[in-house]
């Protein structure tokens, strides 16, 4: 239901949800009316009298987005969450415990979101000894980092107009997966915050300029927001965008880590005015993103689909997303830089663990490489090809806290992006409604009725509010290892317990090739023999 035509349709969602709060005045009014005529009655009166009033004054609160949708139904919610705050430390979740995502993590978010107390008391609760546990070495000489400090420059030697950027931005998610108050409220939270907002494929939608945010384009298969009427890219639409101050960075979107190699389709029914004018198609049109670009289909020519978005955009930093797959392939696009001479100004390798809106299950579960294995894999061999220098690396994937940060820049990348973070700061209660239109708290929904239970002043402050408190969390973590900046941070300073008594860093456990290393021919042989065989001229 992406809209409310009817009034029958109307009446129906009242009805639905909202029969609750028309139930307990019913009873209130009835109680009010016999309470002359019995005692008794009296008792109902005060209890269905106080839930009343408290269901009409939460259908006009902005603070709580279930309540604002749940007037009566949604006190149960916070009831039971409030009896098991004094015990949920002591059944926090582990991210491979088969749930879709752990609840300490959320608690985290929902803290530093609302700017509440995020401490513990009693030391860890993890078993330190248990295979898989992870931890940072400290410093006997810690220092204090500023937070305001933990941007980086994104620009190679071709970009004339580099991006100062944070270390945590918004990862991608468009409009019309995301309701047009989360993209504002995301908007805004970064305008307010000072980092970046990717806009995900779906183009840039007048909710992503209302205030004015930082924003990534992402430019993916179906070309929204810059194609022509059969869905081939238009290089006259593209610059009439790019050359928006607004915009500060292209990211050719190649694959997903929730789905790589699938593609998507919008159903025509979802498609309202608002996202046929952000992404170029008719109203009512299916949105297809096709598997692969039709704009290249060799790795020299997705060189010089990048020479080109760098000419139409005039200079800024033009970059691509993947989650890796098939190691030959990364290799061949590395070769088609190193033959022309021509790099990317950033790539951002995205992990299988990503989320999505919606995605077979298959796909979500056994498609694609790992956040670490695919980071580690590029790092190594643009360090192996000598490109390192000239490419900043970003890194998306169940990134959340200031402990995701420092792991991932550990293993060599220079940012991170986070969706689901961003999403929980918006109040997303993880309903996994997404993929029906029916999100509880507005957040992925284009029902209109929804969607009012986001107020966009409120959680815009939340998201500003959760990227300040990780980066003074971040600041705190490599601090105490005795640095003044993430980009310092080196594989050798985490651990991993392998059994009970043995123990890995990671610089042993992902390793890196020496620089320059498969242009020499002293790499290990399987990787020499994959450079070797690459080809600029194929992806296969």
């Amino acid at each position: 239901m992406a809209t409310i035509k009817t009034f029958k349709q109307l009446e129906v969602v009242f009805m639905i949800r909202f029969s609750t709060l028309a139930l307990v005045t019913l009873a209130a009014i009835i109680c009010l009316i016999g309470y002359p005529l019995h005692p008794v009655v009296a008792v109902g009166f005060w209890i269905f009298m106080p839930l009343t009033v408290m269901g009409f004054y939460h259908l006009v609160q902005t603070k709580h987005s279930i309540l604002r949708n749940y007037p009566v139904i949604g006190l149960a919610r916070f009831f039971l969450e409030s009896t098991r705050k004094e015990m949920r430390q002591y059944f926090i979740e582990s991210d491979t415990d088969g749930t879709p995502f752990s609840r300490n993590k959320r608690s985290i978010v929902y803290q530093r979101a609302k700017r509440q107390l995020d401490k513990r008391p009693f030391g860890t609760i993890l078993d330190v000894y248990q295979s898989g546990f992870e931890w940072l070495t400290h410093s006997m000489v810690p220092k204090r980092p500023d937070p305001a400090s933990f941007r980086i420059n994104i620009g190679g030697p071709d970009c004339l107009k580099p991006y100062s950027a944070s270390v945590f931005n918004i990862s991608a998610m468009s409009f019309g997966s995301l309701s047009a108050n989360a993209i504002k409220a995301l908007n805004k939270g970064a305008k307010i915050g000072g980092f970046a907002h990717d806009t995900g494929e779906g183009s840039i939608s007048v909710h992503h300029r209302e205030f004015g945010g930082d924003l990534i384009w992402e430019l993916g298969s179906g070309y929204f927001g810059c194609r022509n009427p059969d869905g081939s890219f238009s290089a006259e639409k593209f610059a009439a965008q790019a050359c928006d101050p607004q915009i500060k960075m292209i990211e050719i979107k190649l694959s997903q880590g929730a789905k790589p190699g699938h593609g998507g389709v919008l159903p025509g029914a979802k498609v309202t005015a608002e996202i046929a004018e952000a992404r170029g198609v008719q109203i009512g049109e299916d949105c297809i993103s096709p598997a692969s670009h039709p704009a290249f289909s060799t790795p020299r020519e997705l060189i010089s689909f990048i020479v080109e978005l760098r000419r139409l955009s005039e200079g800024k930093p033009i970059g691509f997303k993947l989650c890796i797959g098939e190691k030959s392939e990364f290799m061949a696009m590395c070769k088609a830089m190193v033959e022309t001479g021509v790099t990317p100004d950033f790539i951002v390798v995205d992990g299988a663990e990503g989320g999505t809106g919606a995605a077979p299950l298959e796909f979500t579960d056994h498609m694609g490489m790992p956040l670490r294995d695919g980071l580690n894999f590029v790092h190594s061999t643009l360090i192996g090809l000598g490109l390192r220098e000239r490419i900043k690396i970003g890194a998306a994937g169940k990134i959340t806290s200031a402990f995701d940060m420092v792991r991932v820049m550990a293993l060599g990348a220079d940012w991170c992006n986070a969706a689901r973070g961003f999403m929980f700061a918006l109040g997303c209660i993880q309903s996994q409604s997404c993929h029906t239109d029916e999100c509880p708290v507005g957040v992925a929904t284009q029902d209109k009725l929804r969607q009012r239970a986001l107020i966009v002043p409120d959680k815009a402050s939340r998201v500003a509010n959760f990227h300040a408190n990780t980066l003074h969390a971040l600041a705190e973590v490599i601090g105490a290892a005795g640095m003044t900046h993430p980009t310092e941070m080196k594989a050798r300073q985490l651990h991993r317990r392998i059994s009970p008594t043995e123990t890995r860093d990671f610089e042993e456990l992902y390793p890196v090739l020496p620089r320059g290393a498969l242009l020499s021919g002293i790499a290990a042989s399987s990787q020499q023999s994959l450079w070797e065989h690459a080809s600029a001229e194929r992806f296969s």
